[in-house]
Formats: C-alpha cells, sequence, structure tokens
C-alpha cells in the first residue's frame, strides 16, 4: 500500500483562557481576545452523544448517491482536549456508538470518525 497522509483536525488555544476551539481562529471563541493560536487536536476520542439520520437531507446541497440513501450516524466526539466535534460516525451497528473510543478517519468536508470494530473489520 501506498503512504496514505493521516487526516488532522486544526483546533486552535487562547493563550489569555485556555480555551481550545474548532475550527481553528484567530479570535478566541470564550474571552473574545485576538489571542488563539493554532493546536492540532487529538484523532482518538470518546462518542459524547450522537443521532441516526435515517432519512436523506434536503437536497440540494445533499446528493443522493446512485446506490440510494443509507442511514448514517451523527454526533459529537470529545476529545481529550476538553472540546467536542461534531462529526459523522462510522460503525457497524448503531447501538455500539454509546461512548464509543473513536479515531478520525477524515478531516473533510466534514469531520468522520469511526468505531475500533469499524477500523477492524475494514482491515480485513
Amino acid at each position: 500500500m501506498g503512504d496514505q497522509v493521516k487526516p488532522v483536525l486544526e483546533g486552535s488555544r487562547c493563550t489569555v483562557c485556555g480555551t481550545v476551539g474548532y475550527p481553528a481562529g484567530a479570535n478566541c471563541a470564550r474571552c473574545a481576545t485576538p489571542t488563539a493560536e493554532p493546536l492540532t487536536l487529538s484523532t482518538e476520542g470518546v462518542v459524547w452523544t450522537h443521532t441516526v439520520q435515517r432519512f436523506a437531507p434536503k437536497s440540494p446541497p445533499y446528493v443522493v448517491p446512485a446506490e440510494g440513501f443509507t442511514p448514517y450516524a451523527v454526533g459529537y466526539v470529545e476529545l481529550p482536549e476538553g472540546i467536542r466535534v461534531e462529526a459523522i460516525l462510522d460503525c457497524d451497528d448503531f447501538a455500539e456508538l454509546d461512548r464509543a473510543p473513536v479515531r478520525l478517519v477524515a478531516a473533510a468536508p466534514v469531520p468522520r470518525f469511526a468505531t475500533t470494530t469499524r477500523q477492524q473489520s475494514e482491515v480485513r
């Protein structure tokens, strides 16, 4: 296999109050000072909460794939930096998402995390 670039989430941390933000910004979202510095966020976290999108979103902007719509999970992943990032959640079973450990698998166009079991099944 060729070298794959690992996805990263670029956030920022305020040098005054320590607040971490995502996506990265020059101003702190908490104290509004222009003192935020770039911070690469962790690629592993825990699902904080989630829901399942069981119907196709409005089109446009959503484009229904040729094979048709498939339900998917969306939720917040809590990272060690103390921030929760909204993301698409890849899993084999929606029931396994409660407080599941996940790893970042894509950063664009939106963050996408996968459960450990999902990552193992893709390796086989």
